[in-house]
């Protein structure tokens, strides 16, 4: 397998049921992976994919890619983790989104 781009643009889209959320697309992949792996419920995973340089990567690839070592930004809580969010971890900003 070729080495993962993390900095690259990656659109993230989901499940085909029900979803908190929509198609959303990022300026860099880590950011991507970081938002559905952190952000979004677990459930949301299931049936989502991830397109980064013309690749899909399903939600259990989108997790590996979170986990490998290579993955470049601070790992925060899971969303439904017993922890609580990490402090000092300031979010990545997909394109369109505003910060408060």
């Amino acid at each position: 397998m070729a080495k993962f781009d993390y900095n690259a643009a990656a659109e993230l889209f989901p499940t085909r049921r029900r979803s908190p959320f929509g198609y959303k697309r990022f300026e860099q992949a880590a950011q991507a992976i970081r938002f559905a792996i952190e952000d979004l419920p677990p459930e949301c995973l299931v049936g989502a994919f991830l397109e980064v340089d013309e690749q899909r990567y399903n939600g259990d690839a989108i997790r590996q890619l979170y986990d490998s070592a290579d993955y470049p930004l601070a790992r925060g809580p899971a969303r439904g983790s017993a922890r609580g969010p990490a402090l000092g971890v300031e979010r990545g900003v997909a394109s369109g989104e505003t910060r408060s």
